[in-house]
This record gives structure tokens, sequence and C-alpha cells, in this order.
């Protein structure tokens, strides 16, 4: 599994994580397609608008490595901010290639791409 080197670990203050420290021994965790509702908590978006602008300055429009990035946060982009890179896709591989629609993205989270 690669690890993200520089990629920040949570969203600080908070127990939000962005990243894991080993892979999971009972197997890898898929990505699935999260909905994300209009009430969810402003924390929640926080950390969705958080980790939107750490893969934008980590990888910026190109394909990257799933690698040692938290299952759970990138399933709340991934099928809408984050896609497949590749053709067939393996959700369930940390090896998988991931890149970021960077119209949608922006169009999600704005302040994730200010400055």
């Amino acid at each position: 599994m690669l690890k993200h080197r520089g990629f920040p670990g949570r969203l600080p203050g908070t127990d939000f994580q962005f990243t894991i420290r080993r892979p999971n021994p009972k197997g890898v965790t898929p990505l699935t397609r999260r909905e994300r509702r209009p009430d969810r908590k402003a924390p929640d978006r926080r950390a969705d608008a958080a980790f939107m602008k750490a893969l934008w300055e980590c990888f910026g429009p190109e394909p990257f490595e799933r690698g040692n990035l938290d299952a759970g946060r990138l399933s709340w982009l991934f099928g809408r901010e984050v896609l497949p890179a590749t053709d067939p896709f393996d959700p369930a591989d940390y090896e998988a290639m991931l890149v970021i629609d960077e119209r949608i993205a922006r169009a999600s989270f704005p302040e994730a791409f200010d400055g």
C-alpha cells in the first residue's frame, strides 16, 4: 500500500480521518458512492471540503493511486468529484487509480480551489 507522504492524516482539530496507517488485515475496504444529503452537519461538509482541497493540492488533475487514503472519506466524493482512472476498476484495491473531475469538484467545493 502506497503511503502518500505529506498528505494530511486528518482534519486539524477533529477526528475526521483522511489517511490510514496500515492495510486492513481483514481485507481492503471497497470504495462505494455515498449520497451527500443537504442536511449533513456542517463539520461533515467542512471535512469533505478539506479532503477535496488536500487531494487537489497533492495530485491536481493527474491520476493518483488510492494507497493509504481513507475509504470512508474517499467514498463521500467517489463517483462524483473523484472518478476511476482506469477500466476495469477494482474498488477494493489499494493500487486502484483515481482522478479528480475538476469541473464537478470546483462546482461542489469552490472553497477548496480558492487561492
